[in-house]
């Protein structure tokens, strides 16, 4: 049974989250975001106002500031902050990096662990070049970006492994949508040996008591030995975040006027691939901009139940090709008179065969420049 007591937000809960159930008995619920663009089919225009709320929260630094958005639900949510908050900040020189499930070959890493998670190991990689690894050795202030907020234990592994490599470090500021600490909130800047403040949309404590049996287990976890392996998959990385960024996602003109251009009956589907999700929400936006009705969506590998907020499960192929069952919850095939599926991948079969099933269009994204439409038999 899970309660929950607000003690700020509560006439914005609705159009932010939801319940749903989760197939893991470390955490067997989740609180569903409307407006991440993750589980949910989510608005641009709505999921803009977020991240625009979350980055007036941050605290002014000098020098740079350093943002991270945490795999795999909040890498779309972490690089929006980053870009509101630059937006808002013209001058600065941010960084934005993001956790991620894989490892990129070739690249410098660590890893930290989310203890709660199905897939508990996690990997921060250093940016490729020597201008960002020198802002990130210079920042005093990190950005932690997430979705949700309860234990703060993820958090405080990651900045123990931050601060081997950002030495100037001396405040920690965290972006979230639910900031759940309850009473552990006061604790969290002496658990980080820095000051730490909070910015979130809701505030409040949850409690969980675990009744055995009250949800069935209708999806299989994902195993620890496929989560937590972390395969050096081969990514074209082309610059979104694994890497480090400092500038704005801008899709192809080309690509958002020839889309905006097509005649669609009805709503457009944009929808990422596991930690690729920006990019689409770029898209999406873009094609909002010009009237175009669009929702903003992603598959993801973490198993939910049929349950609560979610009406509808698909099991899809891992374009990621470590062989992790994915999912893509609340769309049906044919719901939407247009799809297009936003992916980092090459071509695969497995793209292809997710193309087939949604009647979808596969659109690969290798710069923000080149982009490329991927022909579907």
């Amino acid at each position: 049974m899970l309660r929950l007591e607000l003690e700020e937000g509560r006439s914005a809960f609705a159009s932010l989250l939801d319940f749903a159930a989760r197939a893991n008995p470390k955490r067997a619920f989740l609180f569903l975001s409307k407006v991440l663009g993750k589980h949910y089919p989510s608005i641009p225009s709505e999921m803009v106002s977020v991240h625009r709320q979350l980055a007036a929260t941050v605290p002014d630094a000098a020098g740079p500031v350093v943002f991270i958005g945490m795999a795999e639900t909040a890498t779309g949510l972490g690089q929006g902050v980053f870009e509101a908050w630059a937006h808002a900040h013209p001058g600065s020189s941010p960084l934005y990096m993001q956790s991620t499930r894989y490892r990129v070959p070739g690249a410098d890493w660590f890893g930290f662990d989310e203890s709660h998670s199905h897939a508990p190991r996690l990997f921060l990689h250093l940016p490729q070049r020597d201008t960002d690894r020198a802002a990130l050795a210079a920042a005093t202030q990190v950005v932690l970006v997430d979705d949700e907020l309860s234990t703060g234990n993820t958090f405080v592994n990651l900045v123990a492994a931050l601060r081997r490599v950002m030495p100037a470090l001396s405040r920690v500021h965290i972006a979230t949508i639910a900031d759940f600490t309850g009473d552990r909130r006061a604790l969290l800047s002496e658990r980080m040996g820095s000051p730490c403040s909070i910015g979130g949309l809701l505030r409040g404590a949850w409690r969980f008591e675990y009744q055995h049996g009250a949800v069935p287990e209708t999806l299989a976890a994902t195993s620890p030995a496929q989560c937590s392996a972390g395969h050096e998959v081969q990514i074209e990385d082309a610059g979104y975040g694994r890497l480090g960024r400092t500038t704005c996602v801008s899709p192809s003109n080309r690509l958002v006027e020839r889309l905006a251009r097509e005649p669609v009956e009805s709503t457009t589907l944009v929808l990422g691939t596991g930690e690729f999700m920006h990019a689409a929400f770029a898209l999406g936006r873009a094609l909002e901009l010009r009237g175009v009705d669009v929702r903003v969506q992603s598959t993801t590998r973490s198993p939910i139940l049929l349950w609560g907020a979610v009406g509808h499960i698909l099991t899809v192929p891992d374009p990621y090709g470590e062989g992790v069952q994915n999912y893509l919850y609340n769309v049906r095939p044919g719901q939407y008179a247009r799809v297009l599926i936003c992916h980092e991948t090459a071509p695969s079969d497995q793209l292809i065969a997710l193309a087939t099933t949604l009647r979808a269009r596969l659109i690969h994204f290798t710069s923000d420049d080149h982009v490329e439409e991927i022909p579907v038999c």
